[in-house]
């Protein structure tokens, strides 16, 4: 019987903010109608320079995640942000492994595995990102990727009960495309198969797989309806008051 898997919603804000903007987003926020913390985890993840001020002011059931973290610790390693440092400032979740950050800046799916590992052995939560381009998904390849993925992830992985995974397929983000329900319920399926065979029936079935790839309002309530889809990596629409749709949207759908 598969097991009872509470949304989680994330609005990754990239580098995008200014001291105006941001606080008129904090102010929205606190403002917002927004599910109870019993129905959903709800997360933001701004750019490094409003962590602190975001962690400060946003309401308590809001949470706030960094968008990436070093996997040496401190030390020599300049323009770099520590596990150790959001750990002491009481920022308990880090997203890891965005595409942006494998395509723009070169990261490997290894690398993406030991920033996993640093930032658990640390207590933090993370939410390692994985998904396939627009001519892998066309030529068949998306589950091949995707495990691919994984397989780094699990192989520097022991413990699950603290990760997040986020599919994202890159075709999707910031384009204006999105998966189909269809689309995002057999990835998710076909991820949470790889769980059962290669990891444990139990981690399979508790894991929480997020879908990322220009959610909005309009088509949360649908997607959030896949058996399989717990809840959403936001981007773009997080900027939005249509976030709290979008968080409300997810909710609703477990809730039914």
């Amino acid at each position: 019987m598969s097991a009872v898997r509470k949304p989680w919603i994330g609005g990754n804000w990239k580098c995008n903010g200014t001291r105006a903007s941001v606080e008129a987003l904090i102010t929205s926020l606190n403002a917002a109608t927004l599910p109870a913390p019993e129905a959903a985890d709800i997360v933001i993840s701004p750019p490094y320079l409003f962590l602190e001020t975001v962690q400060a002011r946003i309401r308590p059931e809001v949470h706030v995640a960094a968008q990436d973290c070093n996997a040496k610790g401190m030390g020599a390693y300049t323009g770099s942000i520590s596990a150790e440092m959001l750990h002491e400032f009481g920022i308990n979740t880090v997203i890891l492994g965005h595409s942006e950050r494998r395509d723009i800046f070169h990261e490997t799916s290894e690398e993406v595995a030991l920033k996993c590992k640093k930032a658990l052995s640390l207590g933090l939560d993370i939410v390692p990102c994985i998904g396939e381009h627009r001519e892998e998904r066309l030529s068949g390849r998306t589950n091949e990727i995707c495990f691919a993925q994984l397989a780094a992830l699990a192989a520097q992985i022991t413990d699950w009960s603290h990760v997040v995974v986020a599919y994202e397929p890159v075709w999707a983000i910031g384009t204006g495309l999105v998966a189909t329900p269809a689309q995002a319920q057999e990835t998710h399926a076909a991820l949470r198969g790889w769980f059962r065979e290669h990891v444990s029936a139990e981690v399979a079935n508790t894991i929480r797989i997020v879908y990322g790839g220009s959610v909005s309002g309009a088509n949360s309530a649908e997607l959030a309806r896949c058996p399989d889809v717990d809840g959403f990596l936001v981007g773009g629409a997080s900027l939005k008051p249509e976030f709290a749709a979008i968080c409300q949207n997810m909710a609703a759908a477990r809730t039914h």
